[in-house]
């Protein structure tokens, strides 16, 4: 589609993401800010406060595994339609945003820089906001111990790295450039819907968020990025792997030594 678009496009564009982003992370913005607001308005400071991620659905472990699986394939419907709104007719919408496999080892070694580049800091940065007071305690795997518990954790990570990178960065970086904004102010939106649904960590995972969107944007714009997402993806499955599998993994004294505890 062409950048130079009528009010009577943009306007439907603009609609468009509003739909999208209110069925998917748009929707979990919202959600985190009304938590962050409860969190600040209790008796109880925000570092004596607790946010657990990927918690058990049901008691019986089958049970529980089924509701891990549908809620992973059900998450990932906004997906496929932001991938069905970008698609082209004769043109592979995942060869477009780069999310195909035409560079595997190139957008392998591009995401694990990428997740070293930001997960180091990233854990200093969460270290920093529990001991200052302005981030809660993120319990990232809640799940109890089965023989499926990897696995599953494994399948969130790409769950989450899919949903946030092709829907923040490949979707709406693309409808905002068809839009006419700016890329300062594309850069600026997709960053803050970033931190915005990360507020339910408390105050420093919203900024640390920021922070890996800025980053984010700026290599996917990069001539090293190429507006591939793939490498966008490995890096936030990396990175959600390590957390994920490690706090489940790792013993307690050793990640209250990491200072994540």
């Amino acid at each position: 589609m062409s950048t130079d678009v009528d009010r009577s496009t943009r306007l439907r564009l603009g609609v468009e993401i509003w739909i999208v982003l209110g069925l998917s992370l748009g929707r979990s913005a919202v959600y985190a800010i009304a938590n962050i607001l409860e969190r600040l308005s209790a008796d109880t400071a925000l570092r004596d406060q607790a946010a657990s991620i990927n918690t058990s659905l049901a008691e019986r472990p089958w049970v529980d595994l089924g509701y891990q699986l549908l809620s992973i394939g059900f998450t990932l419907v906004p997906v496929a339609l932001a991938l069905y709104l970008l698609s082209e007719p004769g043109r592979s919408v995942l060869k477009q945003i780069g999310l195909d496999r035409a560079r595997p080892l190139r957008d392998l070694g591009w995401g694990i820089a990428l997740a070293a580049a930001i997960g180091l800091p990233g854990l200093g940065f969460y270290a920093l906001g529990r001991a200052i007071g302005i981030t809660v305690q993120v319990q990232p795997a809640g799940l109890d111990a089965y023989w499926w518990t990897v696995p599953v954790l494994i399948l969130h990570a790409l769950k989450n790295a899919l949903l946030e990178e092709v829907i923040v960065v490949a979707y709406l970086m693309t409808r905002l450039e068809q839009m006419r904004w700016s890329v300062p102010a594309i850069i600026v939106a997709s960053s803050v819907l970033r931190g915005s649904y990360h507020l339910y960590q408390g105050i420093g995972p919203f900024f640390g968020n920021v922070v890996m969107g800025v980053v984010f944007c700026l290599f996917y714009l990069s001539r090293w990025g190429r507006r591939r997402t793939m490498p966008l993806v490995v890096a936030h499955t990396v990175l959600d792997i390590v957390s994920f599998v490690g706090w489940a993994l790792l013993p307690a004294s050793l990640l209250a030594a990491l200072g994540v505890m």
